[in-house]
């Protein structure tokens, strides 16, 4: 099967970085449904949403309620997006438990996506973890703009280290790295993921990447390959930041999948996720960013991954 090693899990992100943008707002009935049918399918861990203002990002304002109406073992493979620790003590108080705590390596970004400098936003954090483990509960440090900022431009490696390094980030579980927007290259990935675990505290670490310049699955097989354990991606390349311009959609999840080939993963697998990612693409009249589901849509049909 080809399988890639090192392994490490996809984290499907659809749910909140890949409706940041749409135009159009999933009912929490079809967030729900797909959701399940990702468990179901074997997908690890999933993004179910953001805490992030309604009025900033409608497409999640329905993320509490899509919290409350899962149950406690599907919510043990779930993660929500936080800011602040209110952002945690609201999703904790609707059943979620692990919390992804991001802001920006670059002030600027951090500004316009949070509304706060980076440094207000690290100072809040030891309150965030707190919150998180008073209901056993699991925080990620996830680093934005860790390799470039839409206004600021190149983020040195010795700044995600800085933040990576700091005693208030102490507790979290994780560490996210992320190409937010989709600019790095592979050798650039995999030196500052090898830099994350030689020179900070031993955490999961996790590669946030999006595919703006076509390098979203060379960059993802370069942080598996330098440490990573866990990848994100969306489905159909779904997914930008509304406060990032020239940011494009994530890695594909399909084309993750289909180039790491996890235990899990095997062309009927493949057929199922191209129906549902063609049908929410479709519903949300976003354009099909996935080689992948586009490869299986082929007349090839003497590939056992042809549909």
């Amino acid at each position: 099967m080809y399988r890639f090693a090192p392994a490490a899990e996809l984290r499907d992100v659809t749910m909140r970085d890949g409706l940041q943008l749409t135009g159009k707002i999933l009912a929490t009935e079809r967030k729900l449904e797909i959701i399940r049918t990702l468990v179901d399918l074997g997908v690890p861990a999933l993004e179910v949403g953001s805490m992030a203002r309604a009025d900033k990002v409608p497409a999640m304002a329905n993320t509490l309620e899509v919290i409350g109406e899962l149950t406690a073992a599907e919510l043990a493979r779930c993660w929500v997006w936080v800011a602040t620790p209110r952002h945690v003590e609201k999703a904790a108080a609707a059943g979620a438990r692990n919390f992804q705590y991001c802001f920006s390596a670059s002030n600027s970004h951090n500004e316009a996506n949070i509304g706060r400098s980076t440094e207000v936003s690290l100072a809040a954090m030891p309150d965030a973890i707190d919150i998180a483990r008073s209901v056993g509960g699991a925080v990620e440090l996830c680093i934005a703009t860790s390799f470039t900022c839409p206004f600021e431009g190149h983020v040195p490696a010795d700044r995600v280290i800085e933040i990576a390094n700091d005693e208030r980030a102490t507790g979290a579980t994780d560490i996210v790295i992320c190409d937010t927007l989709g600019q790095a290259v592979p050798l650039q990935v995999s030196s500052l993921i090898e830099r994350v675990r030689a020179e900070t505290p031993d955490r999961r670490v996790v590669f946030h990447g999006h595919d703006t310049w076509g390098m979203g699955v060379a960059n993802t097989l370069a942080a598996i390959s330098a440490g990573a354990t866990m990848v994100d991606g969306s489905l159909g390349g779904l997914g930008g930041c509304p406060f990032a311009p020239g940011a494009s959609g994530n890695t594909s999840s399909e084309d993750i999948l289909f180039a790491t080939r996890p235990d899990w993963f095997e062309p009927e697998t493949l057929a199922a996720l191209v129906t549902v990612s063609e049908g929410l693409l479709a519903e949300l009249d976003e354009p099909m960013r996935s080689n992948t589901v586009q490869g299986a849509r082929s007349n090839a049909g003497a590939f056992e991954w042809v549909l």
